[in-house]
């Protein structure tokens, strides 16, 4: 029994990820034998007597408790997400952000110093900026691509670098390697946000990442039905997280929330490959469009660290964004001009997304700060969807010659 135990354990380390992403975590015991992954939609759980009871909240006794402590479909899908990224464990939390608190808050007490990526979404640079500000913990928000900057940034209060590659909302990529040798040594953690990517196509790990988090609400779901956030690391990372900031906060995930992403999970290979595909054809038409003043995505060759494609990266994703001619008005009028593709915040849907982040997703940010992580008024993010590129590209084509028809009238 031991010897066919151990074997099935080696079989599972050699699956590639897209076997993972279907079974990995997938050791449910269910009594009448049900393929799919069991819901326990249960807030508490009930103990066979007061000793098991007392054991189990002494920690002296596996077992589940309450849903808030842990649940069985939760920590499916933690277990299958750990693993897709290689780590030891994970812990779901009910909102991307909720993962990003947890997983920073509980490192850190007033009188420390974060560094930060110059470009990350909005609400993480509010909660940095802002949020970490009133409770004593100051951030310095830097470019991570100029190790010089990094290494002068660093004190010796400093406990945590954050950083997203690619970044929300211009696709900037980090050296995620390099970022981690200039902090070797220091008892710092290195966190990376690793949503535009999924594990799929970018693990952090090997580049010497401690954590990374992810806004399941995203690719891994994949359904645009789910808010949900995850974040993976070392064993003894996760117990102090899910221990602490993850329960304390009460910003743990719901199990029919975290059963619908174990679902989402097992389409995210060929999910990964359609928007890949698509992305490339729709960066590839909008170059070519006289209304788009520049393209920012790592795929194109003139993208200043296209070169970690295939290294760092094995793909460029499928989330592009450019600047268009004009001003603020010209991109809202193109926006509007949109008849198939919907003006809506978040990515890795099935539909192609559109949003302006200025206004929308980094309005957080003062409009110094946009300026320093080079958000314009005309840039536009464009998460590319599923369906067939040609109705994605005609779609965009007929607004922006809308758009430049208008621009030129104007002009």
């Amino acid at each position: 029994m031991t010897a066919h135990h151990d074997k099935n354990n080696n079989n599972k380390k050699q699956w590639q990820l897209a076997t993972k992403v279907i079974h990995a975590g997938s050791g449910h015991d269910d009594p009448h034998g049900a393929l799919a992954s069991p819901l326990y939609q249960t807030s508490t759980f009930k103990f066979a007597d007061a000793d098991q009871g007392s054991a189990r909240f002494a920690g002296e006794e596996a077992g589940y408790i309450y849903s808030r402590l842990g649940n069985p479909t939760t920590h499916e899908l933690e277990t299958r997400v750990a693993e897709l990224e290689g780590y030891e464990a994970a812990a779901a939390a009910a909102t991307g952000m909720g993962a990003i608190a947890a997983c920073t808050m509980v490192f850190l007490r007033a009188g420390d110093h974060i560094v930060v990526s110059d470009a990350i979404y909005g609400c993480s640079f509010a909660l940095f900026s802002e949020l970490f500000e009133r409770f004593g913990v100051h951030a310095d928000f830097v470019d991570l691509n100029d190790t010089d900057a990094l290494q002068q940034s660093l004190q010796d209060n400093t406990r945590l670098v954050f950083l997203e590659t690619p970044a929300n909302p211009h696709l900037k990529l980090v050296d995620i390697a390099a970022v981690s040798q200039v902090i070797a040594g220091r008892d710092i953690r290195l966190i990376v946000d690793n949503t535009f990517m999924t594990p799929l196509l970018q693990q952090p790990k090997q580049q010497g990442a401690d954590l990374v988090v992810h806004s399941a609400t995203k690719f891994l779901n994949g359904h645009g039905d789910v808010v949900a956030g995850i974040v993976c690391g070392s064993a003894e990372d996760i117990a102090l997280i899910k221990g602490t900031t993850l329960k304390d906060m009460g910003a743990t995930i719901s199990p029919h929330d975290a059963w619908l992403i174990l679902r989402g999970l097992k389409t995210l290979d060929v999910r990964m490959q359609r928007h890949c595909e698509n992305a490339e054809k729709v960066a590839d038409f909008l170059v070519q469009h006289p209304g788009v003043r520049k393209v920012y995505y790592p795929g194109l060759a003139d993208h200043p660290h296209h070169h970690l494609i295939g290294t760092q990266m094995k793909h460029a994703g499928a989330v592009i964004a450019l600047e268009l001619e004009g001003d603020e008005a010209q991109a809202r009028y193109f926006l509007n001009q949109l008849q198939m593709i919907p003006l809506a915040v978040s990515l890795g849907d099935a539909e192609t997304l559109i949003q302006h982040p200025a206004s929308m997703t980094h309005s957080p940010y003062t409009p110094e700060a946009r300026q320093k992580a080079g958000i314009t008024d005309t840039l536009v993010r464009i998460a590319v969807g599923l369906e067939a590129a040609d109705d994605i590209i005609a779609d965009l084509q007929q607004a922006l010659t809308a758009s430049q028809q208008r621009w030129q009238q104007t002009a």
